[in-house]
This record gives structure tokens, sequence and C-alpha cells, in this order.
């Protein structure tokens, strides 16, 4: 190969990148709010949860989302594991709800139900952790939700 077509083939190269990289320059991440979450009927000895999520796409392309993942930590305890591939597009600068059935699982609520009776609390942390799968999109989106869950009435 001569220094010219080296050259120019370089040229190419790096105007390819800069275009890709550019591609996605203006892209900010899709976050979620956690709309509900509650018990459902059982219908095996792993009992299963209901967690409504409540998705925001502010960017200017539809988001289309080949697969979420999520699981549930109560106090470092991996309680809830779940996935979904039936899923909304949300709108380019629009919001949609989701529904997500999640399992719990048998040993990991154990061991926390038997920490809980140790030691008697009014509230515990949690972690919601979700990774949305994209359609168009080389990277998958990582996301965690941590809070507190009050288990003393409201006065």
């Amino acid at each position: 190969m001569t220094n010219k077509t080296a050259a120019i083939t370089f040229g190419l190269i790096i105007i390819l990148l800069t275009g890709c990289a550019g591609l996605q320059s203006d892209y900010e991440t899709p976050s979620f709010i956690i709309n509900n979450f509650r018990a459902l009927p059982s219908e095996g000895i792993a009992p299963q949860f209901e967690i409504g999520l409540h998705i925001i796409n502010p960017n200017r392309k539809a988001l289309e989302l080949a697969g979420i993942s999520y699981s549930v930590e109560l106090e470092g305890h991996k309680i809830l594991t779940g996935v979904s591939n039936t899923l909304p597009v949300v709108d380019a600068y629009g919001e949609s709800d989701v529904t997500l059935v999640a399992t719990a699982g048998l040993f990991s609520s154990i061991s926390f139900l038997t920490d809980l009776m140790r030691e008697q609390r009014s509230s515990f942390k949690y972690v919601l952790n979700v990774k949305m799968d994209i359609v168009g999109l080389r990277r998958n989106i990582h996301s965690r939700k941590e809070g507190t869950i009050s288990l003393a009435p409201d006065r």
C-alpha cells in the first residue's frame, strides 16, 4: 500500500468514526419512576409481585425497548428478579407505563425474613436495578433506584 492510499484510508476511517460518535451525542438516558409495588395472588410456593414503572424518554427519537431485566434487593438480599420483552414503544419526548411481574427467590426471601426476625425494625432499605435493552443502541442502559420502605403508620 502506498503512502497516498494509506493516508486516504486513514482519513476515511477518521471521518467514519467521527460520524458514528456524533450520532448519539445529544442522547439523554431515559429515566423511570416506580408507580406501584404490590403482591399478586400466588399460585405456587414463590410469591409474585407487580412493579409499575413510568418510563420517561427525553429524546427526539422514539424509545423502542427490546427487553428489560430487573431485580429488587431488600437490606442487601436479592429478593425479586424478572424479565420482560412485552414492552411499549415510548414516543419521542414521551412517557409510558410498564407493568412488570417479579418472582421472589425462596432462599433469599427466607434469609431476609430471618434477618428481620432477629432485628425488629420499622423501615428497611431497597434497591431496584433495571437494565433496558434498547433497539438500535449498542449498549444497554443500567439504572438504579434506592430508597427506604417504612412499615410505621403515617401520622
